[in-house]
């Protein structure tokens, strides 16, 4: 019923570690909630779903766990509904959730031959003799992409951790978006290992759009809790460009390199849980003492809100990947998995890890832009609202989670070698030679590529450097008794403002015009003339809206599809009974037909002849003559 392999404790050890911080910080947000009990009763069940997904050894105890922690998280979205926004969006992740769930039911099914009560071991038998394995594949990803929010199963993110009280929205993107990478790792390895070349180059793909798609709308976004969805995205992608290089090169017989890969797609993954747990839990506080996610409103709170604005400066250096951060070094090395592919003669690779590589670079840009936006607009600088300038630093249990996740990044920082090693024990126990000593040949000071020409980065030695450098820079400021200055800020003549500042739409305006073809932008410009004038006003106003893509062509389409189908279907239903029984007639037939296709070998001339009946069927019954 349960398993406690290196992999199940590793993924239990990242709950841990992404839930003890935030019980801290939940206790400290109690106060504001008004359901407490709804509240509590959610709040432990999710964290005890997903501990019992990473330790599910069948599938119906798999489906159970994983079933409770998509309607706990479902529920905890409702907590405070105080907007039609909040329903609107529950309802959104509740059916982006079960869309999931119908694909992992279907490959479950399959893989037990309809014995769920089947250990995953015993699935691989029934896997390897199923017809059409890459089917089941697209299974496992339309199960689990459509929870990890990877693109284009994504857009239910920037609706549902907006909508959620802000620690249920730190643990959902911070760790339940990794319960569905650990579902990737388990099937793919213990059910459908090996696999086809074409698989990695799929993950790969979709991991390399995933993370630009995220960052640039993160961009665009003015909401805080938006923007760190989107970024959740790009994150998500990252950790499957390594997952899929892990894959390529594991096809290609390359197992070091393939094992290198893998462990650090699982590195980001520990990593982009503690950042982006941290972010939510500040975006959370500033939230909490504004009432508003709207940047706009922010400026100035570094001064009212210190150990906040501390704290989200240490996990924006992390997802911005800047050395000697854990954030850097994880995607240090996925670049160095996907430079070492340099030899490999293969035309699709020769086009999908060039264009991962150019997606990877991109985003580490963008997203360093990102956050130097988000960070300025919201903590520096002057106050941009009346609540702003009236807010003060959060309550201590709210502090003491922030400050306990900020040591969880130390701490990932500080002890690589540690959680390399650990994460190198995974992927020995399932079948691989151990690379530890490949990493760290020299000790842990340096740490290497497993490539032909990798490269070497000293990560503890580039810290020691810049904290010596910042100490000496202060010794010398004391010693030397440099005078402090103070000045008004010269505005070429006008007088200062808040109104005068950067905004979050003028700081993304370049990002966002250069991208227009993408971003697709409703702008709106107001301005309030004085006798009607067009030169003179007395107020003016600028505001810019942007629909992601996918959800302007894909999903609304989808949306009016649907609804035109079951509008059909209910004309049929209730004025014309006879023919609705037909349809129904046809639909019973090709499930017949379909179960015959996966279930036996395929036959061209039995298909030809199976589509020949149903389309003579339909037209008898269903079309008739026309009159």
């Amino acid at each position: 019923m349960f398993v406690f392999d290196t992999l199940s404790l590793v993924f239990v050890a990242l709950i841990l570690l992404g839930s003890v911080p935030n019980l801290f910080y939940s206790f400290g947000y109690l106060p504001h909630i008004e359901r407490k009990m709804h509240y509590q009763l959610h709040y432990f069940a999710f964290i005890f779903s997903m501990l019992g997904v990473v330790v599910s050894a069948n599938a119906l105890v798999f489906l159970f766990f994983w079933e409770l922690m998509s309607l706990t998280s479902w529920q905890l979205i409702l907590t405070e509904v105080k907007e039609k926004s909040t329903i609107s969006a529950a309802k959104f992740y509740f059916i982006m959730t079960h869309f999931g769930f119908l694909f992992l039911l279907l490959f479950f099914l399959i893989v037990t031959n309809g014995d769920l009560e089947m250990g995953f071991v015993q699935m691989k038998t029934v896997a390897s003799v199923f017809a059409y394995p890459t089917l089941l594949f697209f299974f496992l990803l339309l199960g689990f992409l459509s929870k990890a929010g990877a693109v284009p199963l994504h857009v239910w993110l920037p609706y549902a951790h907006p909508a959620a009280p802000s620690p249920v929205s730190a643990l959902m993107s911070g760790v339940m978006l990794k319960v569905a990478i650990y579902g990737l790792f388990r099937f793919l390895f213990d059910v459908l290992y090996p696999w086809p070349l074409e698989w990695g180059i799929v993950i790969l793909s979709l991991g390399a759009l995933s993370s630009l798609v995220g960052v640039l709308y993160a961009l665009s976004e003015h909401d805080i809790k938006a923007l760190l969805a989107n970024h959740s995205i790009e994150n998500i992608g990252i950790i499957l460009i390594g997952f899929g290089m892990g894959m390529i090169f594991d096809t290609l017989q390359l197992k070091t390199l393939s094992t290198f890969s893998f462990i650090a797609a699982l590195f980001h993954t520990f990593n982009h849980m503690s950042f982006k747990s941290l972010l939510f839990m500040s975006a959370g506080s500033v939230l909490h003492q504004t009432d508003t996610k709207n940047m706009e409103k922010y400026g100035g709170l570094i001064k009212a809100m210190p150990v906040t604005a501390l704290t989200f400066l240490i996990a924006a250096i992390a997802i911005s990947a800047l050395p000697p951060s854990n954030g850097f070094l994880s995607e240090w090395m996925i670049f160095q998995s996907m430079l070492s592919s340099s030899h490999i003669d293969n035309v699709s690779l020769k086009l999908a890890i060039p264009f991962a590589i150019f997606a990877l670079a991109m985003t580490g840009g963008l997203a360093i832009a990102c956050f130097v936006k988000a960070y300025g607009i919201t903590f520096l600088g002057l106050h941009r609202s009346s609540n702003a300038k009236h807010a003060h630093e959060v309550n201590f249990l709210m502090r003491t989670g922030m400050v306990f996740m900020a040591f969880v990044i130390f701490s990932l920082m500080l002890f690589t070698p540690f959680y390399i090693g650990w994460f190198d024990k995974v992927f020995v126990g399932l079948g691989r030679s151990s690379i530890y000593a490949k990493i760290f040949p020299e000790g842990i000071w340096h740490m290497h590529s497993v490539g032909i020409n990798g490269g070497i980065v000293s990560p503890l030695i580039l810290l020691v450097a810049l904290v010596s450098v910042t100490l000496l820079m202060f010794f010398a400021y004391k010693l030397f008794g440099v005078k402090t200055r103070i000045h008004h800020t010269w505005a070429c003549g006008y007088k200062t403002g808040a109104k005068t500042q950067y905004t979050a739409t003028g700081f993304a305006g370049p990002i966002r015009r250069f991208f227009s073809w993408l971003y697709k932008p409703n702008e709106h410009f107001h301005k309030q003339t004085i006798a009607g004038h067009e030169t003179k006003f007395s107020d003016s106003s600028y505001e810019v809206h942007v629909k992601p893509l996918f959800e302007a062509v894909f999903y609304d389409s989808l949306a009016k599809s649907v609804n035109f189908v079951s509008y059909w279907v209910y004309r049929l239903a209730h004025f014309e009974q006879t023919r609705y029984a037909a349809m129904i007639f046809n639909i019973m037939l090709m499930v017949l037909f379909s179960y015959r296709v996966f279930a036996h070998d395929f036959s061209w001339a039995t298909f030809v002849l199976e589509f020949l009946v149903m389309m003579i069927s339909v037209k008898i019954l269903i079309i008739g003559d026309k009159k």
